[in-house]
C-alpha cells in the first residue's frame, strides 16, 4: 500500500498529544505539544508506545518517523510540572511516569524496525531518551542536544547512564556531570547522532520518503535516502578541541577534584573554558552531579537493562531524599533561580549520601 493514509482526523489532530499517520509503508509519529516544546506527558508516553507496537506487528509498515511539531524543538524532556504536582498532591503520576517512559525507551531501543528520530530544535532529556535508541538519528543547524538534569536537581535519566557512559573518553561525563548544551557538529562527533540535514531540507526527506522504492532492507533505504540529502561529519566540532582537557578533568575521581583542578590547572589552552565549567558547575545541584558521576562510572559496565534498573531504582527515591523538587521550584515554580540545594555545596557532601541512592541494586 503506498497511498497516504492517516490515522487521526482533522478534529483529533487539533487535540492529540501525539499525530499518527501512515505513508509508503511509513509510519509517522509527531509529538503536538509545540507550546511546551513538546515536552512529554503520560498520555504522549501511552500513545507512542501503542504506535509503536501496532507498526512492530504490522508486516505493511517498514519503518517509522519520529518527530516534534514546530520549529523550537523535537522534545525538551519530560512535563516536570505535572511531576512536581504530583508528588506534592500525593498522587502517584510521578512513579507511574517514569515507570512507563523508561519502558518505552528500552521498547524503543530493541525495535525491531528502523525509527528515524528527528532531532530538529531543543532535544533535552527525556527528548534524547527517545532518539537515543533510534536506529538514525538526524540533526539540523536549529538542534540543541543536552542532558540537562543537574540544573534542576536530578541525574541524567531515560538511559543516559548507558548512552553518555559510550560517549568516547570523558565527553559524556562531561555533558552528563555539567548539563552544557551541544550543537549539530560535537552531537555527530560524540556519536549521539548519525546525519546532518539543513532545517530546510526535511520536507524535501518527507518527499523523498513518500516516493521511496523500497528493497529487502529496509534500513539500507533509509540510508540512502538521508546520503542524498545530508552529510555525516561536520566540521570543526568545539569538543574535539576541548577533548584532551576534558578527558583529563573529567576523569578524576570526584567532584571535589575535578571542581579545583578546574580552577587552579592549564590542560591544552583551555584555562579560559575550565573557569566557566567551574562556574556553571557550582551553580549545580551538588549531589545531582555527584550521583550522576557514579551513575555513569557504573553505567559503563553495566547492560541497556540494567541501566534503565540503576535509573529507576535511584528515581524512586529521588523526589523524598533528591534535590529535584527544590530545583522545579526554584526554576518554574516561583522562578527566583535560587535554589537552595542540599547541601549547598560540593564541600558538604557527604560520600555516604550518594552510596545509599545505589544500595539494594
Amino acid at each position: 500500500m503506498t497511498a497516504p493514509v492517516s490515522t487521526t482526523d482533522n478534529s483529533q489532530a487539533q487535540t492529540a498529544q501525539v499525530l499518527s499517520e501512515v505513508r509508503n509503508h511509513i509510519g509517522h509519529l509527531t509529538l503536538n505539544r509545540p507550546a511546551g516544546l513538546n515536552a512529554l506527558t503520560l498520555q504522549m508516553v501511552r500513545d507512542l508506545r501503542r504506535h509503536l507496537e501496532a507498526w512492530a506487528a504490522d508486516a505493511d509498515i517498514h519503518a517509522v518517523v519520529l518527530r516534534g511539531e514546530g520549529p523550537k524543538g523535537f522534545c525538551a524532556g519530560g512535563d516536570i510540572r505535572s511531576l512536581y504536582d504530583s508528588y506534592k498532591s500525593g498522587a502517584t503520576l510521578h512513579h507511574d511516569f517514569f515507570v512507563e517512559e523508561y519502558d518505552l525507551d528500552l521498547f524503543i531501543h530493541h525495535y525491531r524496525k528502523p525509527i528515524v528520530c528527528l532531532m530538529d530544535g531543543f532535544t533535552l532529556g527525556g527528548g534524547m531518551g527517545l532518539a537515543q535508541g533510534a536506529e538514525l538519528r538526524v540533526v539540523t543547524e536549529r538542534s540543541r542536544l543536552a542532558m540537562p538534569e543537574v540544573g534542576i536537581g536530578y541525574f541524567p535519566d531515560v538511559g543516559g547512564s548507558y548512552f553518555l557512559s559510550r560517549v568516547p573518553g570523558e565527553l559524556g561525563t562531561y555533558l552528563g556531570v555539567t548539563g552544557v548544551q551541544i550543537q549539530a557538529a560535537d552531537a555527530l562527533y560524540c556519536g549521539m547522532a548519525d546525519w546532518y540535514l539543513e532545517s530546510d531540507r526535511l520536507v524535501e526527506l518527507d518527499r523523498t520518503l513518500d516516493r521511496l522504492s523500497w528493497g529487502e532492507y529496509p534500513l539500507k533505504d533509509l540510508q540512502g535516502a538521508l546520503a542524498r540529502l545530508g552529510s555525516q561529519t561536520l566540521a570543526n566540532p568545539p569538543l574535539a578541541e576541548l577533548r584532551p582537557a576534558i578527558d583529563h578533568f573529567f576523569a578524576l575521581p570526584d567532584i571535589a577534584g575535578i571542581l579545583e583542578q578546574l580552577r587552579t590547572v592549564n590542560v591544552a589552552d583551555s584555562h579560559e573554558w575550565a573557569l566557566k565549567t567551574a562556574d556553571l558547575m557550582e551553580s549545580r545541584s551538588p549531589l545531582g552531579m555527584a550521583v550522576t558521576l557514579e551513575l555513569l562510572r557504573r553505567g559503563r559496565g553495566l547492560s541497556l537493562e540494567d541501566c534503565f534498573r540503576m535509573e529507576l531504582h535511584l528515581d524512586q527515591q529521588w523526589f523524598e531524599h533528591g534535590d529535584l523538587m527544590e530545583g522545579v521550584r526554584a526554576l518554574l515554580i516561583d522562578k527566583d533561580k535560587q535554589p537552595r540545594w542540599n547541601p549547598p555545596t560540593i564541600a558538604g557532601l557527604d560520600r555516604q549520601r550518594v552510596d545509599q541512592f545505589f544500595e539494594g541494586l
